[in-house]
């Protein structure tokens, strides 16, 4: 997938989000090299199954858009499955984002003012929007609906969807709250171990306090009711492109229940097909406090 147009036009959040469908991405390369990488992924097994490269007149005096242009139908001629997506957006929109940010409009080098610069790329890029199969005008759109358009026009070009990954993350509240957390629940309402003497030294790890803490009735329930809440949220949040969603699960110290828990639910997501991970901030140092006298855990 080659993705080109305009300065300012939204080509980085273009390959932005093709990166996070799964594509190989690059941005800014030489347009010649375009053959030589083609043979490099044709020849090397890659876990990829989309190449993304941005090319535009950043480029400089490697950039000639008839050159590529004319690539690109060579390339396909020759059988390759090139995708061209093209991004464009009205000169006076152009033109506000571009005093928005204050940055430098790639042809104001060539000593353009910024209105020429525009103008002149409009021109010089037209050889390959007339190769595009995708041209998207994103004048007057907001970010969230740049990523609404993206995902109308190029949802097909990936054969997957990259799955929302989790990580589970169990903690005390004695040590405070994860700040990177998207859902915190509070467990410490269940009965401790840390209270009982031949469990106050084991960790939700340990079958003995896994057992205690799951086995109690209202940890079923619990689990029941906060299970449902994930089936119910997990789907939202997929939908509203959501990439990473991060549970955190908190006890007094983040070593009996939290843990016990926490790897309740990771299997539980596990069960479901949800890529997981599970992390436990606070065990290490709570196991480290065990061989001084007791306190609350």
């Amino acid at each position: 997938m080659i993705v080109t147009g305009q300065s300012g036009a939204g080509k980085t959040a273009c390959v932005r989000y093709l990166e996070d469908k799964g594509s190989f991405c690059m941005d800014n390369m030489p347009p010649m090299m375009l053959p030589k990488l083609i043979e490099a992924f044709d020849t090397t097994p890659v876990k990829h199954q989309t190449v993304t490269i941005a090319v535009d007149v950043r480029s400089g005096e490697f950039f000639d858009a008839n050159a590529v242009a004319k690539m690109i139908r060579e390339l396909r001629v020759m059988g390759h499955q090139i995708e061209v997506i093209f991004m464009e957006a009205s000169d006076e929109t152009l033109l506000d984002r571009y005093k928005e940010t204050r940055r430098e409009h790639p042809l104001c080098q060539e000593g353009l003012t910024l209105t020429e610069a525009i103008v002149e790329e409009r021109t010089r890029l037209q050889p390959l929007r007339e190769t595009a199969g995708y041209v998207i005008d994103t004048t007057n759109m907001t970010a969230r609906a740049m990523k609404k358009t993206l995902d109308k026009a190029l949802g097909d070009l990936s054969d997957t969807e990259p799955p929302l990954r989790a990580e589970v993350l169990s903690f005390g509240f004695k040590r405070g709250l994860p700040r990177q957390a998207d859902l915190v629940a509070d467990v410490r309402f269940l009965p401790n171990p840390f209270y009982i003497d031949t469990l106050c030294r084991h960790s939700g790890l340990d079958e003995d306090v896994r057992s205690f803490v799951m086995d109690h009735p209202t940890t079923k329930e619990f689990m029941q009711r906060y299970t449902e809440l994930l089936d119910f949220l997990i789907p939202h949040y997929k939908e509203e492109g959501k990439r990473r969603l991060v549970i955190a699960i908190g006890c007094t110290g983040g070593a009996h229940r939290s843990v016990a828990i926490a790897e309740a639910i990771a299997q539980y997501l596990r069960d479901k097909g949800l890529p997981t991970e599970i992390v436990h901030r606070d065990l290490l140092l709570e196991q480290a406090r065990w061989t001084t006298p007791v306190e609350e855990a």
